[in-house]
């Protein structure tokens, strides 16, 4: 999870969005079952959220997942294990376990969730203790008609903006593609390979198909980008002690080129895979939505049919 500051800086952001200053509040962070389970969490009422809020009674469940258990590549052994001594707070060998967000505390031994409570300790599907950092390619371009002009919303009067959704097979939500950074792994590198094997299935093509594809979205993923937002992002396999992290970045095809010429094939982590048009109508995986509005925002793009909701808070 490459996420130091020299690869931050490779991604030249402009217009970086104020979204740092997000209030984050849990709500599919605390849903139940734990997804993949059957597990019910302990019920955490919206003012008992915050850790400043004195619970003495609080007793949440303990669940991580067999599959992250058995220590695959991606995870992090049990606490207690021997010879495991994370560094939580800065770089970890090839593990970032730096939080965007800034320090969290750690208690007994094990990281604390910045937001909150969530009724559930360990580590459920994540494979880190503290941040699991995920990166999220929001690819668009503009609506056009047949003859290639753009297309207005008949109620808001501006241009419909699309982008590259795929349908999740582990809960059936659509989504932008993305996922974990690998230890090590550039951002700018994770943001690329998550598009090309969730959106373009690049995993089963060959490496003269692979070789091709890479030449297309060259001159889409080396153009100037939007780094929409960087962050906590409320999850519903967040813990108390390990949740998702992403840098969400724009991607824009602004005369569609480049895009036209690929065919989306859903890949990997994807069931289904396709151009959607963007409104705030689209329910959409975990904070999704929100990133795709600060890119709508971003573009002058069509959101809301009523003018009132689209204004900053």
């Amino acid at each position: 999870s490459n996420l130091s500051a020299s690869c931050w800086s490779h991604l030249h952001p402009v217009n970086m969005f104020n979204s740092y200053n997000v209030k984050f509040h849990h709500s599919k962070a605390l849903t139940s079952p734990y997804p993949g389970s059957h597990i019910e969490r302990s019920q955490v009422p919206e003012d008992k959220v915050g850790w400043l809020t004195e619970w003495k009674d609080y007793n949440p469940v303990e669940y991580t997942a067999k599959s992250v258990l058995a220590r695959p590549s991606w995870a992090d052994p049990q606490i207690n294990d021997e010879g495991f001594s994370p560094k939580f707070n800065e770089r970890d060998g090839e593990v970032e376990r730096k939080s965007l967000n800034g320090l969290y505390v750690v208690e007994n031994g094990r990281p604390r969730n910045p937001v909150g409570r969530t009724g559930l300790t360990g580590r459920g599907l994540l494979g880190r203790w503290g941040p699991n950092h995920a990166a999220d390619p929001v690819v668009t371009r503009w609506k056009r008609d047949g003859s290639g002009n753009k297309v207005a919303h008949p109620v808001s009067g501006k241009n419909i903006l699309q982008f590259v959704a795929i349908k999740r097979r582990d809960c059936g939500e659509w989504a932008i593609p993305g996922g974990m950074v690998d230890p090590g792994e550039k951002i700018s590198a994770t943001l690329r390979r998550e598009f090309e094997e969730e959106a373009l299935n690049s995993l089963q093509k060959s490496p003269e198909e692979k070789a091709k594809l890479e030449k297309q979205l060259q001159k889409l993923f080396s153009q100037e980008h939007l780094v929409v937002y960087r962050g906590y992002v409320d999850d519903p396999r967040n813990t108390d002690n390990a949740w998702m992290e992403t840098e969400a970045v724009n991607y824009h095809d602004e005369t569609g080129e480049t895009m036209d010429n690929l065919s989306l094939e859903a890949g990997d982590d994807a069931g289904v895979v396709k151009w959607v048009d963007i409104s705030e109508k689209l329910e959409l995986y975990a904070s999704h939505s929100y990133f795709i509005k600060l890119v709508t925002e971003k573009w002058g793009a069509h959101w809301s049919e009523d003018p009132g909701s689209e204004c900053h808070e």
